[in-house]
């Protein structure tokens, strides 16, 4: 399937990202000391540990506690834990089978939406032929590429914060994920195959009242509601094959806008709550002999008579090494993403204080 080429290749591809480090540098030791992150962030700290990896993590409506996945030590999937903050201890609130991911709040902080393909019918096959391939790839050494694995039973359910009153909220062919809600809780943004193509749709929060946004050829998902509630932020490969690219779309459906277009792979968008900007993960692939670095970065927007548009490009992060998924406190005052800046080189949740330009 060309779309699971994507990511693997550019898109999860994380233990290959991570690896590709300068020789010589230490990833534990964090960015070099005249670091243009250093500008925007202070105060960086490690806030996942124990797991064999962990990442996409989100902040509660008070910024007191995180939801993530990760990757347990006796588990081959993902699973989703929440943890209060600064070092509180992982509770893991999705089922404990099956592939989890794309964990997100809702409004009132009383619910948590994810995504889980735990209702697989062959769960028990489909656990066992991972494990053997993990111990396999343990065996011989191997760091292989990460594949991102679009299962066709994964579909959307929110739970409490507890993982109790479990209810499913999307049930179609294909595979339904990638959620997230709008600021007043009413409507949830997700990526789903259901048409035989990777499109994005927006559903009232208990599910029902599903409508479809874009239908374009190539993937587009990973959706986030604009604070406004106008406009939904996704990224998309529909102009070239495994080069993701920062696209708009009005919550209507209409205004369809291309926001990056680089040599390379612009993902993993993010609303700053209080301010006119975005964040994303980006990488350049203009030279094939140099291993393409993913940093942050952030630009400034205007949304004007239904017209969208960012201004120049901000490099926030020059960590040699991977730096992904970015997202903000709800106040905008601290960045949290996943990073392998470890001293075993896992991705892991970090969190710093940020500034704005």
């Amino acid at each position: 399937m060309r779309l699971r080429c994507l990511l693997a290749a550019v898109l999860l591809a994380f233990p290959a990202l991570l690896a590709a480090q300068p020789p010589g540098v230490d990833p534990s030791k964090g960015p070099p000391a005249e670091s243009i992150e250093k500008k925007f962030l202070s105060n960086v700290q490690q806030v996942t540990r124990g797991m064999v990896k962990a990442g996409e993590g989100y902040f509660s409506p008070d910024g007191k506690t995180i939801v993530y996945q990760a990757q347990p030590l006796d588990y081959p999937f993902y699973q989703i834990f929440i943890q209060t903050l600064p070092d509180g201890v992982p509770h893991r609130i999705s089922t404990g089978r099956g592939r989890t991911t794309c964990a997100y709040f809702s409004p009132d902080g009383t619910k948590i939406m994810f995504a889980s393909s735990h209702l697989d019918p062959n769960m028990t096959k489909t656990e066992e032929d991972e494990k053997k391939t993990q111990e396999e790839n343990k065996r011989l050494g191997r760091r292989p590429r990460y594949s991102w694995d679009f299962d066709p039973y994964t579909e959307i359910f929110e739970c409490d914060l507890q993982g109790g009153n479990l209810k499913r909220l999307t049930d179609s062919k294909g595979y339904d994920a990638e959620g997230a809600y709008s600021k007043d809780g009413k409507l949830i943004a997700f990526c789903s195959d259901r048409d035989g193509d990777p499109d994005l749709y927006v559903m009232n929060s208990d599910g029902t009242n599903v409508r479809q946004l874009t239908n374009e050829p190539g993937y587009d998902g990973g959706p986030f509601i604009s604070p406004d509630q106008k406009w939904v932020i996704f990224r998309s490969d529909r102009k070239k094959a495994e080069h993701l690219q920062i696209h708009v779309i009005g919550i209507d459906g209409k205004n369809d806008t291309a926001l990056t277009d680089i040599n390379g792979v612009c993902w993993a968008p993010y609303w700053h709550p209080t301010e006119p900007y975005i964040i994303w993960t980006g990488a350049d692939h203009t030279d094939p002999n140099a291993r393409p670095n993913y940093d942050l970065w952030l630009a400034k927007y205007e949304a004007k008579d239904g017209k969208f548009s960012i201004g120049e490009r901000i490099r926030v992060t020059d960590f040699p090494g991977a730096d992904v998924l970015p997202v903000f406190s709800p106040d905008g005052k601290k960045l949290m993403w996943t990073s392998g800046r470890t001293e075993d080189r896992s991705s892991q949740l970090f969190i710093g204080d940020f500034r704005l330009p």
